[in-house]
């Protein structure tokens, strides 16, 4: 998968790799402030449209090669974002989903919509512009988001596929995953769109400020799931090749 670089070429094959003096901070101090640093920015205007110059200058780092010598190239800096992110989240979501199905759950189409959501707002501040970035990111290299992810990292989301599948109305299972496709569009839309607004200081938003905003949104979410499907619908899904419910962010 290429990634536009434009003019820089920090990140060419058979680089030789920067000498980094001993007053530096640790390798795994800077690795992790270079990541986030570029998250953020990759967040904001697309992995094709940051240089490693600029990711390496907003780090504080005074050598432009600092990605290069920390992660070896601009891909695998966002196959390492992507990774990090997608991990975090997973584990949040199979752990509420070992409680619930230790409990004998989910029982209901809200409790599976609840593992969806919250595991992915941000816990850790580091993460708060992971959604904004996978969001981005499956627009323009989606092949490659998919092979970093390599069906691992998305367990908890397709454990609640496999529960809403079984709590959801009756209907063909193509129409099933049409909705899932929906829904995973629509809860990187929208969870985006309040990361955004959250990290905008200059002024208030309401809307995403309020505690209620993501019930609401649970709810909307579980609207969608629930309603039952038009006899049309029905028809036509079940003369059309079936849809493929793939996972589509980080959350």
């Amino acid at each position: 998968m290429h990634l536009t670089e434009g003019h820089c070429n920090e990140n060419l094959p058979g680089m030789v790799r920067l000498q980094i003096s001993s007053d530096e901070q640790p390798r795994n101090v800077s690795a992790a402030h270079i990541k986030a640093v570029a998250q953020r920015l990759f967040a904001e205007r697309g992995v094709d449209g940051v240089t490693v110059r600029e990711i390496a200058a907003a780090a504080g780092q005074k050598n432009h090669g600092a990605v290069g010598y920390y992660f070896g190239s601009k891909e695998a800096l966002v196959r390492e974002i992507i990774v990090d992110g997608a991990a975090a989240i997973d584990a949040r979501r199979n752990a509420a989903l070992d409680r619930l199905e230790q409990d004998g759950g989910p029982r209901t189409v809200r409790e599976v919509v609840d593992v969806l959501i919250f595991p992915a707002v941000a816990a850790d501040p580091g993460e708060g512009d992971y959604t904004c970035f996978i969001t981005m990111l499956a627009m323009t290299h989606r092949d490659l988001m998919m092979d970093a992810l390599a069906d691992r990292l998305n367990i908890g989301y397709r454990r609640c596929l496999d529960h809403l599948r079984r709590l959801m109305p009756d209907m063909p299972p193509a129409l099933k995953n049409q909705r899932f496709i929906f829904i995973g569009n629509y809860l990187n839309a929208v969870l985006s769109a309040r990361q955004r607004a959250l990290a905008d200081e200059s002024r208030r938003h309401p809307t995403w400020d309020a505690e209620e905003t993501l019930d609401h949104f649970a709810r909307s979410v579980v609207a969608i799931i629930e309603m039952p499907p038009a006899d049309t619908e029905t028809h036509a899904a079940e003369a059309a090749p079936e849809y493929d419910a793939e996972y589509g962010r980080a959350g």
